[in-house]
């Protein structure tokens, strides 16, 4: 009997219809829990990472860990993982809602799809009856639309649905996988490689169950972790305000990206903040499944918002939605200095809608605003003044990317390779051709080694530095102690990605809580060490299959504004990352060699050689 882990995946050829039921690799799912680390697993075992990211040959995989679809707080994620359409390297987007745990209803752990289907298609997963169905009529519909007529056309109503829009059929490289409308594994361009293979939608509908190995230890160690989460003021902080009062957080020490990086603190905070969404926009809370923190925006626009809805395409007409989310607070407003909710919030329903990751939008937008004002694009070249601070121009830009229309055209390659084809890179801000989240790491040293090294690309959630450096534990400011911090805390992530918990369970409930709740799900007598140690042996792989992509320790770098080029002003003024300092730290700590492999003994010590 295997408990918590489903046992079994599904294998999805589209090349040639073929569909197989089978048995996961017992040993490599105690060995790499689930989700992330088993996923990276197969991916690196199975396919040739030199391979075209929108080539028939690259392998999307989407995978629930042991405590998705349980009752454990928060057990609600599932992976992408793939190799990234914006970046080359290992990608792996998280995504939360019902879907993942629907996949474990219906009695799989992982779905991995191999190869192009000849003609658009969607698969329809009803337990272990599965097809491919005929997906033309879907083709060009946004994600909202293509879940309700799936489900009309099904009969279905049950049905959980991961899917993109014409931003993934159109290949823009930063496209997203949707899920129950608004929930999104959202990086790294996972839409992208999933439009490539005429794939539109994965349809879900499980009637089945998760049992765990120990039921009234389970129980006990359940309820100790619920009710550390429901007495803790982070917690509930996030059930008040959800995530926006970081902006106000980050403002105040001077790392919020503002204008494209050009400055640390963004004057309009007030007006983009948390405060400001609950008292203008906010309907409700909305919670995952088995979620206790209920952190999602339900919102709607205002009536002054009339301004955006005519312009130059009718198709802007969502009124109300979810989110925005910190990140793209920040994205669709700091990062183009602009200041008007109803901007930011209409940009941010197009962006679920069309299917496109809000922070590559609208970092990409900053770097070629940034271009469009230093006189570097043209109104010819870009078919409408671009200055930070337009909404109108926010909009627009959106929408056009999500369809490849005119300028938008160039926004959907990305930051880098869009600042490369107009011969000004220098205006990229991002690591592995993936662009920043929402921290400069001038106001948070620590941020630029995590950046720098994370193996999806620039990342926030594999090790999110501002934490201990605005509790007083570290001076922001200095190099002291982050490099061996950093290679820690992404080992603790990247076990905590596999086990399918959601990691804002972290902000109340410690990870001693978790690992009596994995084991007893399991039965597999995991300790904090062996956890640890998971994280490191998948963190390791992802590195592994990096090199063998072709990215070296020259890509664990940072863009020269953040190394050379200090802020004038603010609690950052001054400040330049020095990661010349951190990154050889942070190799003797991996215990990888000078230009960033891992050793043989590394290897041997993990397991991996």
């Amino acid at each position: 009997m295997t408990y918590g882990w489903a046992g079994y995946l599904l294998r999805v050829d589209l090349t040639n219809g073929r569909i197989a039921k089978e048995p996961i690799n017992e040993a490599w799912a105690r060995d790499y829990i689930g989700g992330r680390g088993l996923a990276a697993k197969y991916l690196y075992e199975e396919m040739d990472p030199s391979v075209d990211a929108l080539s028939p040959e690259n392998k999307l995989i989407l995978a629930t860990g042991p405590l998705t679809g349980t009752n454990a707080s928060c057990g609600s994620r599932y992976m992408v993982v793939t190799k990234g359409a914006l970046t080359g390297a290992i990608t792996t987007s998280n995504s939360g809602g019902h879907w993942g745990p629907e996949l474990k209803f219906a009695g799989y752990d992982m779905v991995i799809v191999e190869g192009k289907a000849p003609r658009p298609c969607y698969l329809l997963v009803d337990d272990d009856k599965v097809e491919i169905r005929d997906a033309t009529d879907l083709w060009g519909k946004v994600t909202s639309e293509t879940e309700d007529t799936i489900r009309k056309e099904t009969g279905i109503p049950e049905l959980r649905i991961a899917g993109i829009g014409p931003a993934g059929e159109k290949l823009v490289r930063f496209a997203c996988i949707v899920n129950d409308k608004h929930r999104a594994a959202g990086r790294s361009g996972v839409g992208a490689v999933m439009g490539s293979k005429n794939l539109k939608a994965i349809a879900v509908r499980g009637t089945g169950g998760v049992r765990v190995a120990r039921p009234q230890a389970y129980m006990t160690a359940i309820r100790t972790y619920h009710a550390h989460l429901a007495e803790s003021p982070g917690r509930q902080g996030l059930t008040e305000l959800g995530t926006a009062p970081t902006v106000d957080l980050i403002n105040a020490f001077g790392g919020l990206p503002t204008r494209n990086f050009t400055a640390g603190q963004f004057e309009g905070t007030e007006a983009i903040n948390g405060d400001s969404i609950k008292t203008g926009w906010l309907i409700a809370n909305k919670a995952c499944f088995a979620c206790n923190i209920a952190c999602g925006r339900v919102t709607r626009v205002t009536p002054n918002a009339d301004k955006y809805m005519v312009n130059m395409h009718p198709r802007n007409w969502k009124i109300a939605g979810e989110g925005p989310e910190y990140e793209n607070l920040w994205s669709l407003g700091a990062d183009v200095g602009v200041d008007d909710m109803d901007a930011i919030v209409m940009a941010n329903y197009l962006c679920n809608d069309l299917g496109m990751d809000p922070i590559s939008m609208g970092a990409t937008l900053a770097s070629a605003m940034e271009m469009y004002e230093q006189g570097l694009l043209n109104d010819t070249q870009t078919g409408m003044p671009l200055r930070f601070g337009d909404g109108q121009a926010l909009i627009r830009m959106v929408e056009a990317t999500g369809f490849r229309e005119g300028f938008g055209d160039e926004l959907a390659e990305g930051a880098k390779r869009m600042t490369e084809k107009f011969r000004h890179p220098e205006f990229f801000m991002g690591v592995k051709g993936q662009e920043f989240p929402a921290y400069d790491p001038r106001g948070f040293q620590g941020m630029g080694v995590a950046y720098a090294t994370c193996n999806r690309g620039a990342c926030h959630i594999r090790a999110w530095t501002p934490g201990i450096e605005t509790s007083g534990q570290y001076d922001p400011h200095t190099t002291d102690g982050k490099s061996k911090w950093v290679a820690e805390e992404q080992n603790r992530t990247t076990s905590h990605d596999s086990t399918g918990i959601c990691m804002f369970t972290t902000a109340g409930a410690p990870l001693d809580d978790l690992i009596p709740v994995l084991s007893s799900a399991t039965g597999v007598d995991y300790t904090m060490e062996d956890f640890v140690r998971i994280g490191e042996r998948t963190w390791n792989v992802e590195r592994l299959w990096n090199l063998r992509a072709g990215l070296t320790a020259a890509d664990d770098t940072l863009p020269k504004r953040l190394l050379e080029k200090a802020h004038t002003e603010g609690p950052s003024a001054g400040v330049t990352v020095h990661l010349d300092k951190m990154l050889p730290e942070y190799y003797a700590v991996r215990g990888w060699s000078r230009d960033g492999r891992p050793t043989r003994e590394k290897l041997v010590e993990l397991g991996l050689a």
